[in-house]
């Protein structure tokens, strides 16, 4: 993986008034940690991470130029905006070259679902370690040739030279299901407006019982009893 060099500037605001203000003049809030430092609160050019991002996925190596010098590190918590999805935050932790650091990296599928098939996979992501300076950017998982009911573990999966797999090795990437016939289907749709009618029909024998008014006057006690006594 390519380093992709991105300028990086201390910050002296903190805050949320600090980062809005961060963020309107067109970069982003950063922390770098790691190595036993002291948490560094930065700023990175907006534009430039989500560049980077995009063209390197989640774990692109930064090469962040401080005026302390030059530091590697990773992305690793990216906090968004629930609504709007933009980039608020980022947490960067330092590597340096030689290190192996655990990963996650996106499992990508390709080919086809044999006749019959319904794909399933179960992970998106495997978890590797692998040397700072070479995380692969994504794994390629064909479906090509496999039969309903065949599996591809995280084992079977091919890893470059110098990357090992830090998950459950028996863990199920993807699973060939046998897809449903159109008659399961309408079983399962009529299945479902019958079970919804049946719901129906408690609640509207429920609302019914609540109709019935009691007799006030001939409850022990009758009408009035206990008005004075709070008195």
């Amino acid at each position: 993986m390519a380093e992709v060099r991105i300028s990086a500037e201390q910050r002296t605001e903190f805050g949320k008034g600090g980062a809005r203000r961060t963020r309107r003049a067109g970069k982003l809030p950063a922390v770098l940690y790691g190595h036993g430092t002291e948490p560094r609160h930065i700023s990175l050019p907006t534009r430039d991470f989500e560049h980077a991002l995009r063209t390197d996925g989640a774990n692109v190596l930064l090469s962040l130029e401080l005026d302390s010098g030059s530091e590697l590190a990773l992305p690793k918590s990216i906090q968004r905006d629930p609504v709007r999805g933009q980039i608020e935050h980022v947490d960067l932790i330092l590597v340096r070259r030689g290190e192996k650091i655990t990963v996650d990296v996106p499992v990508l599928v390709n080919g086809d679902v044999v006749s019959g098939g319904l794909l399933d996979q179960q992970l998106t992501v495997l978890s590797v370690a692998a040397e700072a300076t070479h995380i692969p950017s994504s794994f390629e998982v064909s479906i090509d040739g496999l039969e309903i009911g065949d599996a591809i573990h995280a084992k079977d999966v091919e890893l470059p030279s110098g990357t090992e797999l830090a998950g459950d090795p028996e863990a199920v990437v993807v699973h060939i299901l046998a897809a449903p016939t159109a008659e399961q289907l309408e079983g399962e749709v009529a299945e479902g407006e019958a079970d919804l009618g049946a719901g129906d029909e408690a609640a509207t024998g429920e609302s019914g019982q609540g109709d019935v008014v009691p007799d006030t006057e001939s409850s022990a006690g009758g009408p009035g009893e206990g008005d004075g006594a709070g008195e």
